[in-house]
């Protein structure tokens, strides 16, 4: 972890600014690669990650992994956070005063990353990033965010309720690599 992120890790660590931090074991600010070219922003914790202080740790984050690999990438080579940064009780859609709260530090994380592309993975970063409603309408769809290329798809837990789309967020992480001139299997691929 570069310095910079590992200050933002501490001031994170003893963050009030939100009702989340009442049941939290551990605050969870992201990993990967610290100079990464590719940021994946997920929801929130989960209970695993909650209790393992990382991201995408549980049966989502097994997809996403799997997803990344699928890219061509390996897990170490990108950076993977989230909107919140404690776990929303009974992982709950985090509320807008608690995303609002974490928005300073995630703003900063990408400022200091300086990825080439940002993959949202589901609503919740869609619309706190963003501020549109509707992935389902709007994944694969390119946007900018602080001036970097970013694409929404669906987040990996919502892949694992309704495998079905699960072509439509391999053709979404295609574009993404071809962003970075990797190509794909002729054959579509069910990741």
């Amino acid at each position: 972890m570069s310095p910079d992120l590992a200050s933002l890790a501490a001031a994170v660590s003893s963050c009030k600014k939100c009702i989340l931090c009442k049941e939290r074991k551990n605050t969870v600010l992201g990993e990967g690669n610290p100079c990464a070219e590719l940021m994946f922003i997920g929801e929130g914790p989960g209970r695993d990650e909650d209790l393992q202080g990382r991201p995408f740790v549980g049966a989502a984050g097994q997809l996403l992994t799997k997803m990344i690999n699928a890219m061509q990438f390996a897990r170490e080579e990108v950076y993977i956070t989230n909107v919140v940064k404690c776990r929303p009780p009974g992982n709950r859609t985090p509320e807008e005063s608690e995303a609002k709260a974490c928005l300073p530090c995630l703003i900063r994380q990408v400022e200091l990353i300086k990825p080439k592309v940002l993959v949202l993975l589901g609503a919740v970063p869609l619309l706190h990033l963003l501020g549109k409603k509707g992935i389902t309408r709007l994944h694969g769809e390119w946007s900018e965010f602080m001036g970097i290329k970013t694409l929404p798809t669906f987040h990996p837990a919502y892949l694992l309720r309704s495998p079905s789309e699960k072509k439509h967020a391999w053709a979404d992480l295609q574009k993404v690599m071809k962003e970075f001139g990797k190509t794909s299997p002729a054959k579509d691929r069910n990741t």
